[in-house]
């Protein structure tokens, strides 16, 4: 099986870079805002393969640590967990896209069950507030569909907009 044609995204990163965009293909970076510091972990495209997690590093003390990946598969939640990711941020699901009302999504199109195919959820299991070993895994349903199922049923789409807040000392 040949892999995917790639799109040519060098000269759009390059463009994005020079107006200050990180680009987290299977990398890490780091912001500073209001004195925190921000540490960032991303992963390429795993719903194709193209994860190649980096290399693990310790998180300095008081930062907040955000992972970054298109999909939400489970092989790359659990190492995000383990490399002490605060806060993890996904899409792909389309919010499972054709949901059954009551129920909920009836796919993900990724190995994460359907209950979080969209919205805040632990990783892996409870809440980190209850579960220290666990990280927050937010999924965006985002806006489009998948273009072999070009409609969506009972799942609306949505643009997140999150708002970080400091856990009151």
């Amino acid at each position: 099986e040949s892999e995917p044609n790639r799109l040519p995204t060098a000269d759009l990163r390059g463009y994005l870079g020079m107006g200050g965009w990180l680009d987290l293909s299977n990398s890490r970076g780091n912001l500073q805002h209001d004195g925190l510091g921000i540490e960032l972990v991303g992963v390429d495209d795993p719903h194709l393969g193209w994860d190649r997690y980096p290399e693990q590093v310790a998180k300095k003390s008081g930062a907040l640590r955000l992972g970054v990946t298109h999909a939400p598969y489970r092989r790359v939640l659990d190492v995000m967990v383990d490399d002490d990711v605060d806060l993890i941020l996904a899409g792909h699901t389309h919010g499972g896209q054709l949901a059954v009302p009551g129920y909920g999504a009836l796919v993900t199109n990724c190995d994460i069950d359907t209950k979080r195919a969209k919205g805040l959820h632990g990783w892996p299991g409870a809440r980190p507030t209850l579960d220290p070993n666990s990280a927050w895994l937010h999924v965006s349903a985002g806006l489009g569909t998948s273009p072999y199922t070009p409609v969506r049923f009972a799942c609306r789409p949505e643009a997140s907009l999150l708002r970080l807040v400091p856990v009151s000392a």
